[in-house]
């Protein structure tokens, strides 16, 4: 039988007191490299791996929603409430993420671009915001958007046409031209004292420069001294004599009596006994001061806010992101316009039968007798169908939530009478297979259970996870509170994502 050879360590901790260890094998090495690992300096070892931020990933994405009364565009109250805040791929409520006091997305200058299905309407600036029933609410104006810039038009490239054989018109250069003449001006610049040229009129008058020379000879030759005569008197210009005669009279008077009083403005302030100086550096910059009409520092930018849910409430969704992303439509296209008027009759057969609204059958026909001889009877027509019921507040709204996929259908509506009496239904469905309507989603309340099951009504579609998806927004209506609803359409099946205020009150119907 072979043996298997084992290494020894042996360790002395260097005290004779201490046992001496024996530690055989792999235990001896396992030891060793532990002894090893802790005597090394704390700044030596290895602080880990440490990972970069992925560019990729979305930065803060904030969804809203902007609710006025009036025209788009000048309202004459609005208010914007807070949904979600996409922050590393996950939703944060809106409403209370970052509040200090208010909540981030309603910051200061903080800017939200308006969407209708997916389409920018126009901005929207937060200037300040407050507490409507216990949440938080921005308060702003709404800005149109931005004219874009044409693009420069390039100027169209000239190429070198072929040679023709029109004549072109050349100027004849001679060989005593100078350099930089020219016919025209050209000539007018040239020296005066230079000969006419050669193909010129001869008998045509010229203008010569006076030569300064000849003035200094006629001098000269008439005999008058270079040195002027200090007794001989001067001729001056005459300029007015109302200048003359008031300076000779200025200076007659001055020079007549010098001590008759001169009449002058008075440029000095007179001394004002009640003026007092302000001295801004020796007060306290922060003790108030009185001014005339408003404060610039105290003045406070109060937008009309909106109270309460008017009945002429417009919504809109309303988006802040610090990225430029491409503009996507939500709008779906029918390649035939048969199969919209199909889907829509059917989705509202659906939601009468939801509502209790179902067509009454209609009555037999009356049973044929026989007629006498005496009496002739004409075939009674059949009456007609009745028509449907009427569907109140009636929406119907078709997406196309991703590129290349199918028409997402949304239909709301509600019965007529009192709010207490009134039925609400909302369908979310997509044609199947066969080219009928597949309901994926179905919530029906009433006017008296809103608290337990919320009124869903649709605002729009959104992008709110930055993927190039959208999704659809509802809001959930009670009698006394209210909450907003993300819901993703996916395979076949509508699946909630967020759900804003921090909690669901009610739950849908399926």
């Amino acid at each position: 039988m072979s043996l298997r050879t084992a290494s020894v360590l042996s360790i002395d901790l260097g005290s004779p007191s201490l046992p001496r260890f024996c530690l055989c094998g792999k235990a001896g090495m396992r030891f060793l490299t532990m002894i090893v690992m802790v005597a090394l300096p704390a700044t030596a070892q290895y602080p880990g791996q440490i990972s970069k931020p992925d560019k990729s990933a979305p930065e803060l994405r904030s969804i809203a929603v902007l609710e006025w009364t009036g025209d788009a565009g000048k309202p004459k109250a609005s208010r914007l409430v807070p949904i979600t805040v996409l922050d590393g791929g996950s939703l944060q409520d809106g409403g209370i993420y970052m509040a200090r006091p208010e909540p981030l997305a309603l910051a200061g200058e903080v800017e939200y671009e308006l969407e209708d299905d997916g389409k920018p309407v126009g901005l929207f600036d937060i200037e300040n915001s407050g507490r409507e029933q216990g949440s938080w609410v921005g308060y702003g104006s709404w800005k149109s958007m931005p004219a874009k810039k044409p693009k420069p038009i390039a100027p169209p490239k000239i190429e070198d046409e072929a040679p023709s054989d029109e004549p072109i018109l050349h100027r004849k250069h001679h060989a005593d031209d100078k350099p930089g003449s020219g016919s025209g001006s050209g000539s007018a610049g040239s020296d005066s004292s230079a000969a006419p040229a050669p193909d010129a009129d001869p008998d045509r008058p010229t203008l010569h420069k006076k030569d300064s020379g000849n003035s200094t000879s006629a001098a000269g030759s008439s005999g008058a001294s270079s040195t002027p005569d200090p007794d001989q008197p001067t001729l001056h210009r005459h300029d007015s004599t109302d200048s003359s005669a008031s300076g000779s009279a200025s200076s007659s008077a001055s020079a007549a009596d010098p001590d008759r009083p001169v009449m002058k403005k008075n440029k000095k302030k007179p001394e004002d006994v009640g003026h007092v100086d302000s001295m801004p550096e020796a007060t306290d910059p922060d003790r108030p001061r009185l001014k005339r009409g408003n404060s610039d520092g105290y003045k406070l930018n109060v937008v009309p806010s909106l109270m309460g849910i008017p009945p002429d409430m417009q919504q809109a969704v309303a988006v802040s992101d610090a990225r430029n992303r491409p503009e996507h439509p939500w709008t779906y296209t029918w390649s035939n316009p048969d199969d919209e008027a199909k889907m829509k009759s059917s989705l509202e057969d659906i939601a009468r039968t939801a509502l209790g609204l179902t067509t009454p059958a209609p009555s037999p026909a009356p049973k044929k007798t026989t007629a006498t001889k005496t009496t002739t009877h004409k075939a009674a027509k059949p009456a007609p169908p009745p028509l449907p019921a009427p569907l109140e507040d009636e929406k119907f709204r078709v997406f196309e939530l991703s590129y290349g996929s199918g028409a997402t259908m949304v239909l709301q509506a509600h019965t007529d009478g009192p709010l207490a009496q009134q039925k609400f239904v909302t369908l979310v469905a997509q044609p199947d297979l066969y080219g009928n309507a597949l309901v994926l989603l179905k919530s029906v309340t009433d006017g008296s259970h809103l608290d337990e099951i919320p009124r869903m009504r649709l605002v729009d579609a959104v992008d709110a996870m930055a993927d190039n998806r959208g999704e659809l927004l509802f809001e959930l209506r009670g009698a006394t509170q209210r909450q907003f609803a993300l819901y993703r359409v996916l395979r076949g099946q509508a699946e909630k994502l967020f759900v804003s205020g921090g909690g669901e009150f009610g739950t849908e119907s399926e």
